[in-house]
């Protein structure tokens, strides 16, 4: 057998497995993680990221808060030069999260989302090098995702953006946030246990995410892979970082929130569809105007 495909110890932490045996599929998931979540990228996983024109990255900051970041470049802005790294040609904006975060053994999740054709994949790691032009990660976990709840639409590279706006700082949720929430049918959500960081993708019809009226923001849960990545995070990290984007302006925004999972009740009820839950607690929003300068084609 060749040593890239033997299968890996089980790569699930103890959050992960509770919310598996929870869902009755503790055993199954363990031989399921060990055949499909690997130590290394296939080739098909290596093409694809050198294919996407934006990269979401999740990292922590100095306090361990959970951040959900977006890189961008000309299709081969990402690349991976063998089975078990990926090179960045891009740097974050200076003063952000990410900037104050990349460093060498800083652990970094990484998501490749190809939202026309549905595809996407996931590779957690480690930074190994930081240069001028970028920067480099080793692979600890490779895996892909399904297809489930993601939008179709296509992105472009924009040849006459401007440059980005300054980081706009707030504690909470002002109105046009809540604005670009309710409209929202894709988010990013970034967590982290024991200082290693994860980036998922969440998504359904829009108006999915809805605001109570404490201001705090409800997210529906639907069936997916069972792996619970983010939520085994979040059980035993509740801190989150959250990413939505304005895909007519181009503008971010970026949330920290404490997360609680709620498994039943009539809050779940009012989600058709939803298993369970998370309701976030804002704590702090950071808007990026013009920070993705990518135009986009929307489908069904």
């Amino acid at each position: 057998m060749d040593p890239l495909e033997a299968p890996t110890a089980d790569p699930f932490h103890a959050g992960e497995h509770a919310l598996q045996a929870r869902a009755g599929l503790r055993a199954r998931m363990a031989d399921i993680g060990a055949r499909v979540i690997r130590d290394h990228m296939p080739d098909q996983h290596r093409d694809f990221f050198a294919l996407l024109p934006f990269l979401l990255v999740g990292s922590v900051d100095g306090q361990g808060q959970p951040w959900a970041s977006v890189l961008h470049g000309a299709p081969g802005f990402v690349r991976s030069p063998d089975p078990r790294r990926l090179r960045i040609a891009a740097r974050p904006p200076a003063g952000s999260a990410l900037a104050a975060h990349l460093a060498a053994g800083a652990s970094l999740g990484l998501l490749g989302i190809q939202p026309h054709t549905r595809r996407r994949n996931r590779m957690n790691g480690r930074v190994v090098a930081v240069g001028d032009d970028g920067f480099e990660v080793a692979v600890e976990h490779s895996f892909g995702n399904c297809p489930k709840y993601i939008r179709v639409r296509e992105a472009r590279v924009l040849t006459d953006a401007g440059q980005p706006g300054a980081p706009e700082a707030g504690t909470t949720l002002d109105d046009e946030a809540r604005a670009l929430i309710a409209a929202a049918d894709t988010l990013f959500i970034a967590s982290a246990h024991a200082g290693q960081a994860d980036v998922s993708h969440r998504g359904g019809a829009p108006g999915f995410v809805r605001c109570d009226d404490e201001g705090r923001l409800l997210l529906p849960d639907y069936a997916g892979n069972f792996f619970f990545n983010t939520l085994g995070n979040l059980l035993l990290e509740p801190r989150a970082g959250l990413l939505f984007i304005d895909f007519e302006r181009g503008d971010l925004l970026q949330l920290s929130a404490i997360a609680e999972l709620i498994w039943d009740g009539p809050l779940v009820d009012a989600h058709p569809g939803a298993l369970r839950l998370l309701r976030l607690t804002v704590t702090g929003m950071v808007r990026t105007r013009g920070g993705l300068p990518l135009g986009w084609t929307a489908g069904d």
